[in-house]
């Protein structure tokens, strides 16, 4: 039955304090993510019995209200009621920091993943076709797709630009433009003849040779910059100049800055995340495949899962394929589905059984795992457990294999063509092996180790499982 999500804005709002205790809200593949100016007016209980929400998580000052596969319905319903756009000012402490940096990051990337996901597919679209034979090697349609599904990537910065102007609440258009200036063409030639050893100046101060494409942490810190640049020149310039003199000055201290110091900054930031994660994957080599898998499912409800975004990108950039993190996920997201048709199998409540049966074709066929996360393994515990142990011997067996992706898009059947490697034919038996047996050991784990069964009247997603009891339990 399709889901009044008018109704179901208005209660989650008022579980969370009304809209005055809301400082702004945005969403990713499964979750509404509210940043609220006062934790203690949350009702959490009153949130997660609201039929409809999945589940609920506390990150900083995010409150995060999981949807599943609808959140943009949710989200669009959450905007009908307004919500306020003041800041609030924060304690700094160090803990807020990192809540805030995290927040930053996730806050930033989650609205762009629906568009790298898309040129990520687009761009395996045009590796098939050019394996196939369909179009000659080197034609302008199989160069156009390449282009098309490389868009997204080759101008991330500016798309990054855009999405942190939103989420720091500055002028889009000027952080388009001081983005833009990063992978303008000319200034791309001058990078690359920096790189080769030319000298580049700006205003007699050298100028690190950089690629600014397929990056995000130097667009991301240059619009958080920004913002505060142009709160400091809003306030030194006269009324009668604010028109032209500061939208100059913003751009004359902006862009140099991001140039000279915060694009090389960030760039090094990115790489040294890199080169720590695959520093990990060198030396572990199957192994760190293999934790990953076992340990996603719980970062993804924490929300730490988006922080590997700008690893696997910049990863694929340089390298053409990711060979730890995406690997990982196909034994994660297939486990999580094969328990939720176990549970589909065995329970005896009708509500939950379709819950589960949607959540597993979400996590099989789309690779969107949060709402089996959520509806199904976080309730129900024991096949949460399943699908741990079920991620850490699939991530091995993929490890093993020597998958990789050359996209991004969330692992699942629909998928899976990103781990198909040109050069190695036996990459497709592999992943087809993961998978299966992703689903198949999942979900004989979940039926050995059993679960509390939800009476009838606690079928409600999001509702918290009542104590076992004798009559409903199933082993």
């Amino acid at each position: 039955m399709p889901k009044n999500y008018a109704e179901i804005s208005h209660a989650i709002v008022a579980a969370l304090g009304g809209t005055g205790n809301i400082e702004a809200v945005t969403h990713c593949m499964t979750r509404l993510r509210f940043v609220v100016k006062d934790k203690a007016r949350i009702d959490t209980p009153a949130l997660k019995a609201i039929n409809g929400v999945l589940g609920v998580v506390h990150s900083g000052e995010q409150c995060q209200v999981i949807i599943g596969n609808e959140v943009a319905k949710a989200y669009q319903a959450v905007l009908a009621l307004g919500m306020p756009a003041a800041p609030v000012k924060r304690k700094l402490t160090l803990k807020g920091i990192g809540a805030g940096i995290l927040d930053a990051l996730v806050g930033t990337m989650s609205p762009l993943i629906p568009a790298i996901i898309g040129g990520s597919m687009v761009k395996l679209l045009a590796m098939i076709l050019d394996m196939a034979g369909v179009f000659e090697k080197g034609s302008s349609t199989l160069v156009i797709l390449n282009v098309i599904g490389d868009g997204a990537f080759f101008f991330l910065p500016v798309m990054v630009a855009a999405s942190a102007a939103l989420k720091f609440k500055t002028n889009m258009s000027l952080a388009i433009a001081i983005a833009g200036v990063l992978v303008h063409p000319n200034f791309i030639d001058l990078m690359a003849k920096a790189a080769q050893g030319q000298a580049v100046e700006f205003a007699f101060i050298p100028v690190t040779a950089v690629k600014y494409t397929y990056t995000v942490i130097p667009a991301l810190v240059m619009t958080w910059i920004l913002s505060h640049i142009e709160r400091g020149v809003d306030r030194i310039t006269p009324a009668v100049t604010k028109n032209f003199l500061k939208p100059m000055l913003i751009v004359l201290i902006a862009a140099p800055i991001a140039i000279l110091l915060i694009g090389p900054l960030g760039i090094w930031i990115g790489s040294g995340i890199s080169a720590l994660v695959y520093t990990v994957h060198g030396y572990l080599g199957w192994l760190s495949v293999a934790i990953m898998g076992a340990i996603w499912p719980l970062l993804v409800i924490t929300g730490m899962h988006r922080v590997f975004t700008p690893t696997i990108i910049q990863t694929i950039a340089e390298t053409g394929k990711e060979g730890m993190v995406m690997p990982s996920e196909i034994g994660a997201n297939l486990s999580l589905g094969g328990a939720s048709l176990a549970v589909a199998l065995k329970t005896k409540n009708r509500e939950l059984r379709q819950t589960a049966l949607a959540a597993a074709a979400s996590a099989i066929v789309a690779g969107i795992s949060e709402p089996a996360l959520y509806g199904v393994a976080v309730r129900l515990k024991r096949p949460l457990i399943a699908s741990l142990i079920s991620g850490f011997v699939c991530g091995a067996v993929a490890g093993l294999g020597g998958l990789a992706s050359h996209s991004m898009a969330s692992p699942g059947l629909f998928t899976s063509v990103q781990f198909f490697d040109p050069a190695n034919p036996m990459s497709i038996v592999w992943v087809v092996a993961v998978m299966a047996l992703s689903v198949v050991l999942s979900f004989a784990l979940t039926l050995m180790l059993g679960f509390e069964d939800l009476p009838e009247n606690a079928a409600a997603p999001g509702q918290t499982a009542p104590a076992a009891n004798a009559a409903g339990a199933t082993h």
